[in-house]
């Protein structure tokens, strides 16, 4: 009876076996597999100062707002003082500086023509003697590949008729006659076009005096800026 008891408690009694808990064996092993992953993760990647160095330069010169770098505004300043100086050369090759005028702004090269140019007073249709003027703008537009943006202004006179019941609809109207002239006569792509009225928005000078009115009653056919990609 003795015996039988002495076996039955060694065989319940808990065994102590003086390691460590068997979790941390576990733990260890899963540690030692993160260590090898970054381990490996490490020794396949190169790091290349010179890449790095080029990555810091380009934020530190664009800066955080995503503006062009000034070395490709300097660049396309340059391109668009050349393009001036072509336009306004080809301007007094061909005798147009009584026709048009040339001048540069934030929107591009613009060329600028006066109401009694292109139209009667109130009127949208390009005049007949208007044509061969256009027609010499046309050769000029077709050696450069840039959109074309045509803006109609107008003085600060209302008019009121049926077909212009405000400044608006005449400015807009001789914008659009201009541009219908070089896809339909000069077989421009309507695609490169873009036509604007701004009525009397946008003067170049106050409307204080006819002189003053007859220089804001123009059409300006804006060679607008190449979009960098």
């Amino acid at each position: 009876m003795k015996l039988r008891r002495e076996r039955f408690e060694r065989r319940n009694k808990p065994e102590h076996s003086g390691g460590s808990p068997r979790w941390m064996v576990t733990f260890a092993d899963l540690i030692t597999l993160i260590l090898v992953f970054f381990i490996l993760l490490f020794s396949m990647s190169q790091i290349d100062a010179e890449k790095f160095q080029s990555a810091v330069s380009s934020i530190h010169t664009n800066g955080s707002g995503g503006e062009p770098a000034s070395s490709d505004k300097a660049n396309e300043n340059k391109e668009q003082d050349l393009l001036l100086q072509n336009v306004k050369t080809y301007i007094k090759s061909h005798h147009l500086s009584s026709k048009l005028t040339a001048k540069r702004d934030e929107r591009g090269v613009v060329l600028v023509l006066q109401e009694a140019v292109l139209f009667q007073t109130g009127k949208a249709d390009v005049l007949k003697n208007a044509e061969p003027v256009l027609h010499q703008i046309a050769v000029l537009l077709k050696t450069i590949p840039n959109d074309i943006q045509v803006e109609g202004h107008t003085d600060s006179r209302r008019i009121s008729t049926y077909q212009f019941p405000s400044n608006w609809e005449l400015s807009s109207a001789r914008a659009a006659s201009v541009i219908r002239y070089f896809t339909a006569k000069e077989d421009f792509s309507t695609k490169r076009f873009i036509s604007v009225g701004y009525a009397d928005t946008k003067p170049v000078k106050d409307n204080k005096s006819p002189g003053h009115m007859n220089e804001n009653r123009r059409v300006e056919i804006v060679i607008k800026k190449t979009t960098s990609s």
